[in-house]
């Protein structure tokens, strides 16, 4: 079972409240931290680990820097992130381009930065070559088809728009080897807020035994395999939390049996976002409407653009009505925002003790794919982010969007507007 408990107690919040209204996304740094440190430890076996954390998740640079002192690289797909990361202090090949239908300011960026570039089709070879240059390390992202089954986001991976097959990517090695290319990593993507760890070691042992293959007929020692992101987190009191010192031991077991009788001395990357703060992040907002009509429906303060993945995917996000923890859960709502969508609804027949006009209501899980889904349909303007610091204080490290935001870019009658 996953507990979902707010780690700030009410009168805290009041008091952030009144300098920060609501909405608003807050992140737990010290909870952060600790996660970072746990997935080190679970891989300290590793002759090398590296975390590329998924820059998408959460791009914010404060973020970024806490997670790049905990040793932390970036994992990045588009001009904006690759800046981020280099402005947050992640620099070189701790940088990671994984994107695809790739510009060529992208690449060209990634370059300047010295970063590692992961090609996701065997055509941006001569793109790449043509507009930026090969990189120090080149990677090729492998989508294994059939071999692998994936879940219900990401789909399976022979409809993927993702990667390389295996006889384009033996291809593209060759290309880029006869080309002048010396260093080479491989990446794979599959699945996606996954709970069975199990799938994990089964990716593994997929691309070991690629590498091996690759070593075998290319004569190219990769430098590493990064076996992607896709670590769930437990959204649902009732689901249990990703082990991940026993996806650690199994992939470390996988290691010994494949890597190590090939003379590989081959390092381990991943690319998890969701799994790293998704669970130490939390929207906070005011109900502000009760509507009665063919069914009880609370509204908030917050919308979909401020939290898109119930609408987008019918996912589940735990609420706590502040104050309210122990109280019976017996009222029914819909959980909606105000805009002009039906489906702008967080929750839908939950169960939940009955919300007075003015409580506090707090949407777990949010510390990824949350803010950084955001979007201005409807004139919305996305909230603030804060950071609850290890101390007990409060940092803001976005400001809520203001209308002179909104309407920077407009232009109207040949004017500014």
């Amino acid at each position: 079972m996953a507990e979902k408990i707010f780690p700030i107690s009410q009168s805290q919040l009041e008091k952030i409240i009144q300098k920060y209204p609501t909405p608003f996304h807050i992140y737990d740094e010290k909870a952060i931290r600790l996660n970072m440190r746990r997935l080190f430890k679970a891989f300290s076996w590793a002759p090398s680990f590296r975390e590329h954390y998924a820059v998408k998740a959460a791009p914010n640079p404060r973020l970024l820097q806490i997670l790049a002192e905990e040793g932390a690289g970036a994992d990045c797909s588009s001009l904006a992130e690759l800046i981020l990361s280099d402005k947050a202090g992640i620099h070189g090949e701790k940088i990671m381009l994984t994107s695809n239908d790739t510009p060529a300011d992208e690449f060209q960026k990634a370059i300047s930065l010295g970063a590692i570039i992961n090609l996701d089709d065997i055509t941006h070879i001569e793109y790449l070559e043509k507009n930026a240059g090969f990189p120090e390390v080149l990677s090729f992202r492998y989508n294994p088809g059939s071999l692998i089954e994936g879940n219900d986001i990401i789909g399976k991976p022979e409809e993927a728009k993702y990667g390389l097959t295996k006889k384009q990517l033996f291809e593209g090695y060759q290309i880029c080897k006869d080309k002048g290319v010396k260093r080479f990593g491989l990446h794979t993507m599959v699945i996606s807020n996954e709970l069975n760890p199990n799938s994990f070691i089964a990716t593994a042992e997929l691309m070991f035994n690629l590498a091996v293959e690759i070593k075998e007929k290319l004569a190219i020692n990769l430098e590493f395999v990064n076996l992607g992101g896709g670590v769930g987190i437990p959204y649902r009191p009732e689901e249990t939390a990703i082990d991940l010192e026993y996806i650690g031991a199994g992939i470390h077991t996988a290691y010994d049996k494949i890597i190590r009788p090939a003379g590989l001395n081959l390092a381990i990357a991943m690319e998890l976002g969701r799994a790293i703060t998704g669970p130490y992040g939390y929207l906070v907002s005011t109900a502000l409407h009760e509507k009665k009509t063919y069914k009880d429906y609370m509204g908030l303060d917050s919308c979909m653009a401020n939290l898109m993945r119930p609408a987008l995917y019918g996912a589940y996000h735990h609420i706590t009505v502040v104050g309210k923890e122990n109280a019976p859960l017996d009222h029914t709502y819909d959980i909606t925002g105000s805009l002009c969508e039906n489906n702008d609804k967080f929750a839908i027949d939950r169960q939940l003790p009955a919300i007075d006009i003015g409580d506090r209501i707090v949407i777990h899980d949010a510390g990824a794919h949350g803010h950084s889904m955001g979007f201005n349909y409807n004139g919305k303007l996305r909230s603030a982010e804060l950071l609850w610091k290890e101390n007990g204080d409060v940092e803001l490290i976005r400001r809520a969007e203001t209308l002179d935001d909104y309407f920077a870019t407009l232009h109207y009658d040949g004017s500014v507007f």
